[in-house]
């Protein structure tokens, strides 16, 4: 049986949340921990092999595509390079005209590939290597400035998946998604049905808390259709500031302990 990517994806992301509580994690507990959050979502593992394979082989799909237009702007590029030297050694305006209008639309396309690297499928939210190639710096996983983190949980969901399907829990996913990004700050889908908002700089933890509960009352009172039955939808969030060179995991475990004081 060929199992969603989305649903795996989400299985792995709550194993990998169970296992952090345990100080010892061997094969048979990460496999019985697995096959619990499996069965929650009414996943069938027995065809194992399967399942690990279609999702390898899409993974390698993707790279061989990126590798693939990476090489295309490469060769690109060099052209480029080359008919520019020689218009510049024989003065001809007209080619080096040309090949600007060729490096314009190169990096056009350069940034085009950039972002696809960066954005989740499902959401068009980021994605967690953009939160490492930008927000942190080289050496490790440490913040380059002060900010302010939320992260956000999404209440009930899997009943949303039980009742109503893993379709409508996805259009869940994008509905929620874009109705944090119209707070207008940089919007993470970090696993599942969790998401991380990055303020500016200058937005203090009150501010953030502020803007989020207005947002969280706003979706509560928006009703969300599936066939004949309507349905709503909230979340539950933590904020917590961090200053320049924190871990990103620490701060994202202090909004996590916030999360869940908040979803009590």
């Amino acid at each position: 049986m060929q199992v969603e990517n989305e649903t795996l994806q989400i299985i792995s992301n709550e194993t990998k949340d169970n296992i952090q509580e345990l100080s010892v994690v061997t094969p048979s507990i990460y496999t019985s921990i697995f096959s619990k959050y499996a069965t929650s979502h009414d996943t069938d593992l027995s065809d194992e092999e399967k399942v690990t394979n279609n999702f390898l082989n899409e993974k390698i799909f993707l790279f061989e595509d990126l590798q693939n237009q990476t090489s295309k702007n490469a060769l690109k590029l060099s052209k480029s390079t080359d008919k520019a030297i020689s218009a510049i050694k024989e003065k001809d305006e007209a080619t080096l005209s040309e090949v600007l209008q060729e490096t314009q639309q190169l990096r056009h396309e350069i940034e085009k590939l950039k972002e696809s690297m960066y954005r989740d499928e499902l959401t068009g939210a980021f994605n967690r290597k953009w939160v490492h190639d930008n927000l942190l710096k080289e050496e490790g996983d440490s913040f380059k400035q002060d900010g302010t983190l939320a992260l956000i949980d999404l209440n009930y969901f899997k009943q949303v998946n039980d009742i109503h399907g893993h379709i409508v829990g996805d259009k869940v996913l994008l509905f929620i998604s874009n109705q944090l990004k119209t707070l207008r700050e940089h919007v993470v889908r970090y696993g599942g049905d969790e998401f991380v908002i990055i303020f500016s700089k200058n937005t203090t933890e009150k501010t953030a808390l502020k803007k989020l509960d207005e947002l969280r009352e706003s979706i509560i009172h928006k009703k969300l259709r599936s066939k004949d039955s309507s349905f709503r939808v909230s979340f539950s969030f933590g904020v917590c500031e961090f200053k320049e060179n924190d871990n990103l995991d620490s701060t994202v475990e202090l909004a996590d302990k916030h999360m869940y004081e908040d979803k009590i």
